[in-house]
């Protein structure tokens, strides 16, 4: 089984940056997991922000944050991170880290989620 915490979200003005953590736990080895990091706001579905393989540090990012968001990883403490500058209001949301064992399909079919963390955006 595997455990997601996320924190460090919280209200910024637009132009502004967060930094968003998660950290992972579990009783196994983390070196063929692909991370990711998806959004919710309300009365919208989730979608994909980023994503980054755990051993190879490989990353894809959706369009709308491509630039401005950066995902990380630092194995030591387990954690994953998720740079976010030039805030906008539309990324008003909860942010969500997600965990999967396979192949590198970034944008789908994660098994293991947090619990969230929101972000919110003023104008």
């Amino acid at each position: 089984q595997v455990q997601l915490v996320e924190s460090g979200g919280g209200l910024v003005q637009a132009g502004g940056s967060l930094r968003l953590s998660c950290v992972v736990s579990g009783r196994t080895s983390f070196s063929s997991y692909v991370m990711g990091w998806f959004r919710q706001a309300p009365g919208e579905e989730r979608e994909f922000v980023a994503a980054i393989s755990w051993s190879g540090g490989r990353t894809e990012y959706a369009d709308s944050v491509k630039g401005r968001f950066t995902i990380s990883r630092d194995s030591a403490k387990k954690t994953v991170f998720l740079q976010m500058n030039s805030l906008k209001p539309e990324d008003t949301a909860a942010y969500y880290c997600a965990a999967k064992l396979g192949g590198w399909i970034p944008r789908v079919r994660y098994d293991y989620w947090g619990q969230g963390t929101q972000v919110t955006v003023s104008s």
